[in-house]
């Protein structure tokens, strides 16, 4: 059977919908991720126009404003529930390592 689209998601997708908790433009996330992640983690402008109409197609983000070529995005309650789930399940994998190594959780 094959799993739901966007059940888990990348760390690309995890930071683009992070972005989109603000109005923002594209090329506002091609500099924020980067930001936001000391340089970890980059997008490339095609992964990045992909994923915004894979999400806008999926209703996890909308449209807002279209200037010319430039066009903003906000996160709508789907894509802000499908973000706080890659959250719990991130949070859930660290609490994991932490017992596998027996680490005492913290308070």
């Amino acid at each position: 059977m094959p799993r739901e689209k966007f059940h888990t998601l990348t760390e690309q997708m995890f930071y683009v919908l992070l972005c989109l908790r603000k109005e923002c433009y594209g090329m506002d996330i091609l500099d924020q991720v980067p930001a936001m992640t000391q340089g970890r983690v980059r997008v490339g402008s095609g992964t990045l126009y992909n994923l915004l109409e894979q999400f806008s197609q999926a209703g996890m983000i909308r449209e807002t404003k279209v200037e010319g070529r430039r066009r903003s995005y906000l996160l709508t309650d789907k894509g802000q529930e499908a973000l706080a789930r890659e959250y719990q399940r991130i949070c859930a994998q660290a609490e994991d390592y932490r017992r596998a190594l027996g680490e005492e959780e913290e308070p």
